[in-house]
């Protein structure tokens, strides 16, 4: 079956498409948009205690908002505490075995507050966020285009 054939009988989600080409995809949507304001040291900053220097990539914090996006639609309710947990990694100690440590929580809970902002996401009354109805319209259509450009 046709590609527009098949998302016009079950429609294309978030889920149907690969996440590395969808969060690239949705990261150029949302600088494309210019609703997102940078942190001031955004160059500066680094993503964990576990990192020792910032990211390469200037479009990091893009990447990261939709990352995040992606995670909410997929699972909602998830906190900033969270995806602290989900974005760590092990900390390199030296000579000294590795521990893990959890991501920058300043960070994400600042690219939370900026996907609200924009309307993606919203509060829970339990606790947690999770992505509005347009913030789902704008993932699967930026998930058609890509299912589309995959074919």
């Amino acid at each position: 079956p046709s590609c527009t054939a098949m998302s016009e009988a079950r429609g294309i989600t978030v889920k149907d498409v690969n996440s590395h080409e969808f969060v690239k995809s949705y990261a150029a949507h949302l600088k494309k948009q210019g609703k997102i304001q940078l942190p001031e040291l955004v160059d500066l900053m680094k993503t964990g205690p576990a990192k020792e220097l910032a990211p390469y990539d200037d479009d990091w914090f893009y990447v990261r908002c939709a990352s995040l996006a992606r995670r909410l639609y997929v699972r909602q309710g998830t906190g900033v505490g969270g995806f602290s947990k989900v974005y760590g990694k092990k900390k390199r100690r030296g000579t000294l075995p590795g521990h893990f440590c959890r991501a920058s929580r300043g960070i994400i809970r600042g690219c939370l507050q900026q996907l609200e902002r924009v309307g993606v996401v919203e509060k829970t009354a339990k606790g947690g966020r999770k992505v509005t109805r347009q913030g789902q319209q704008d993932c699967d259509r930026i998930a058609l285009e890509v299912y589309t450009k995959d074919d």
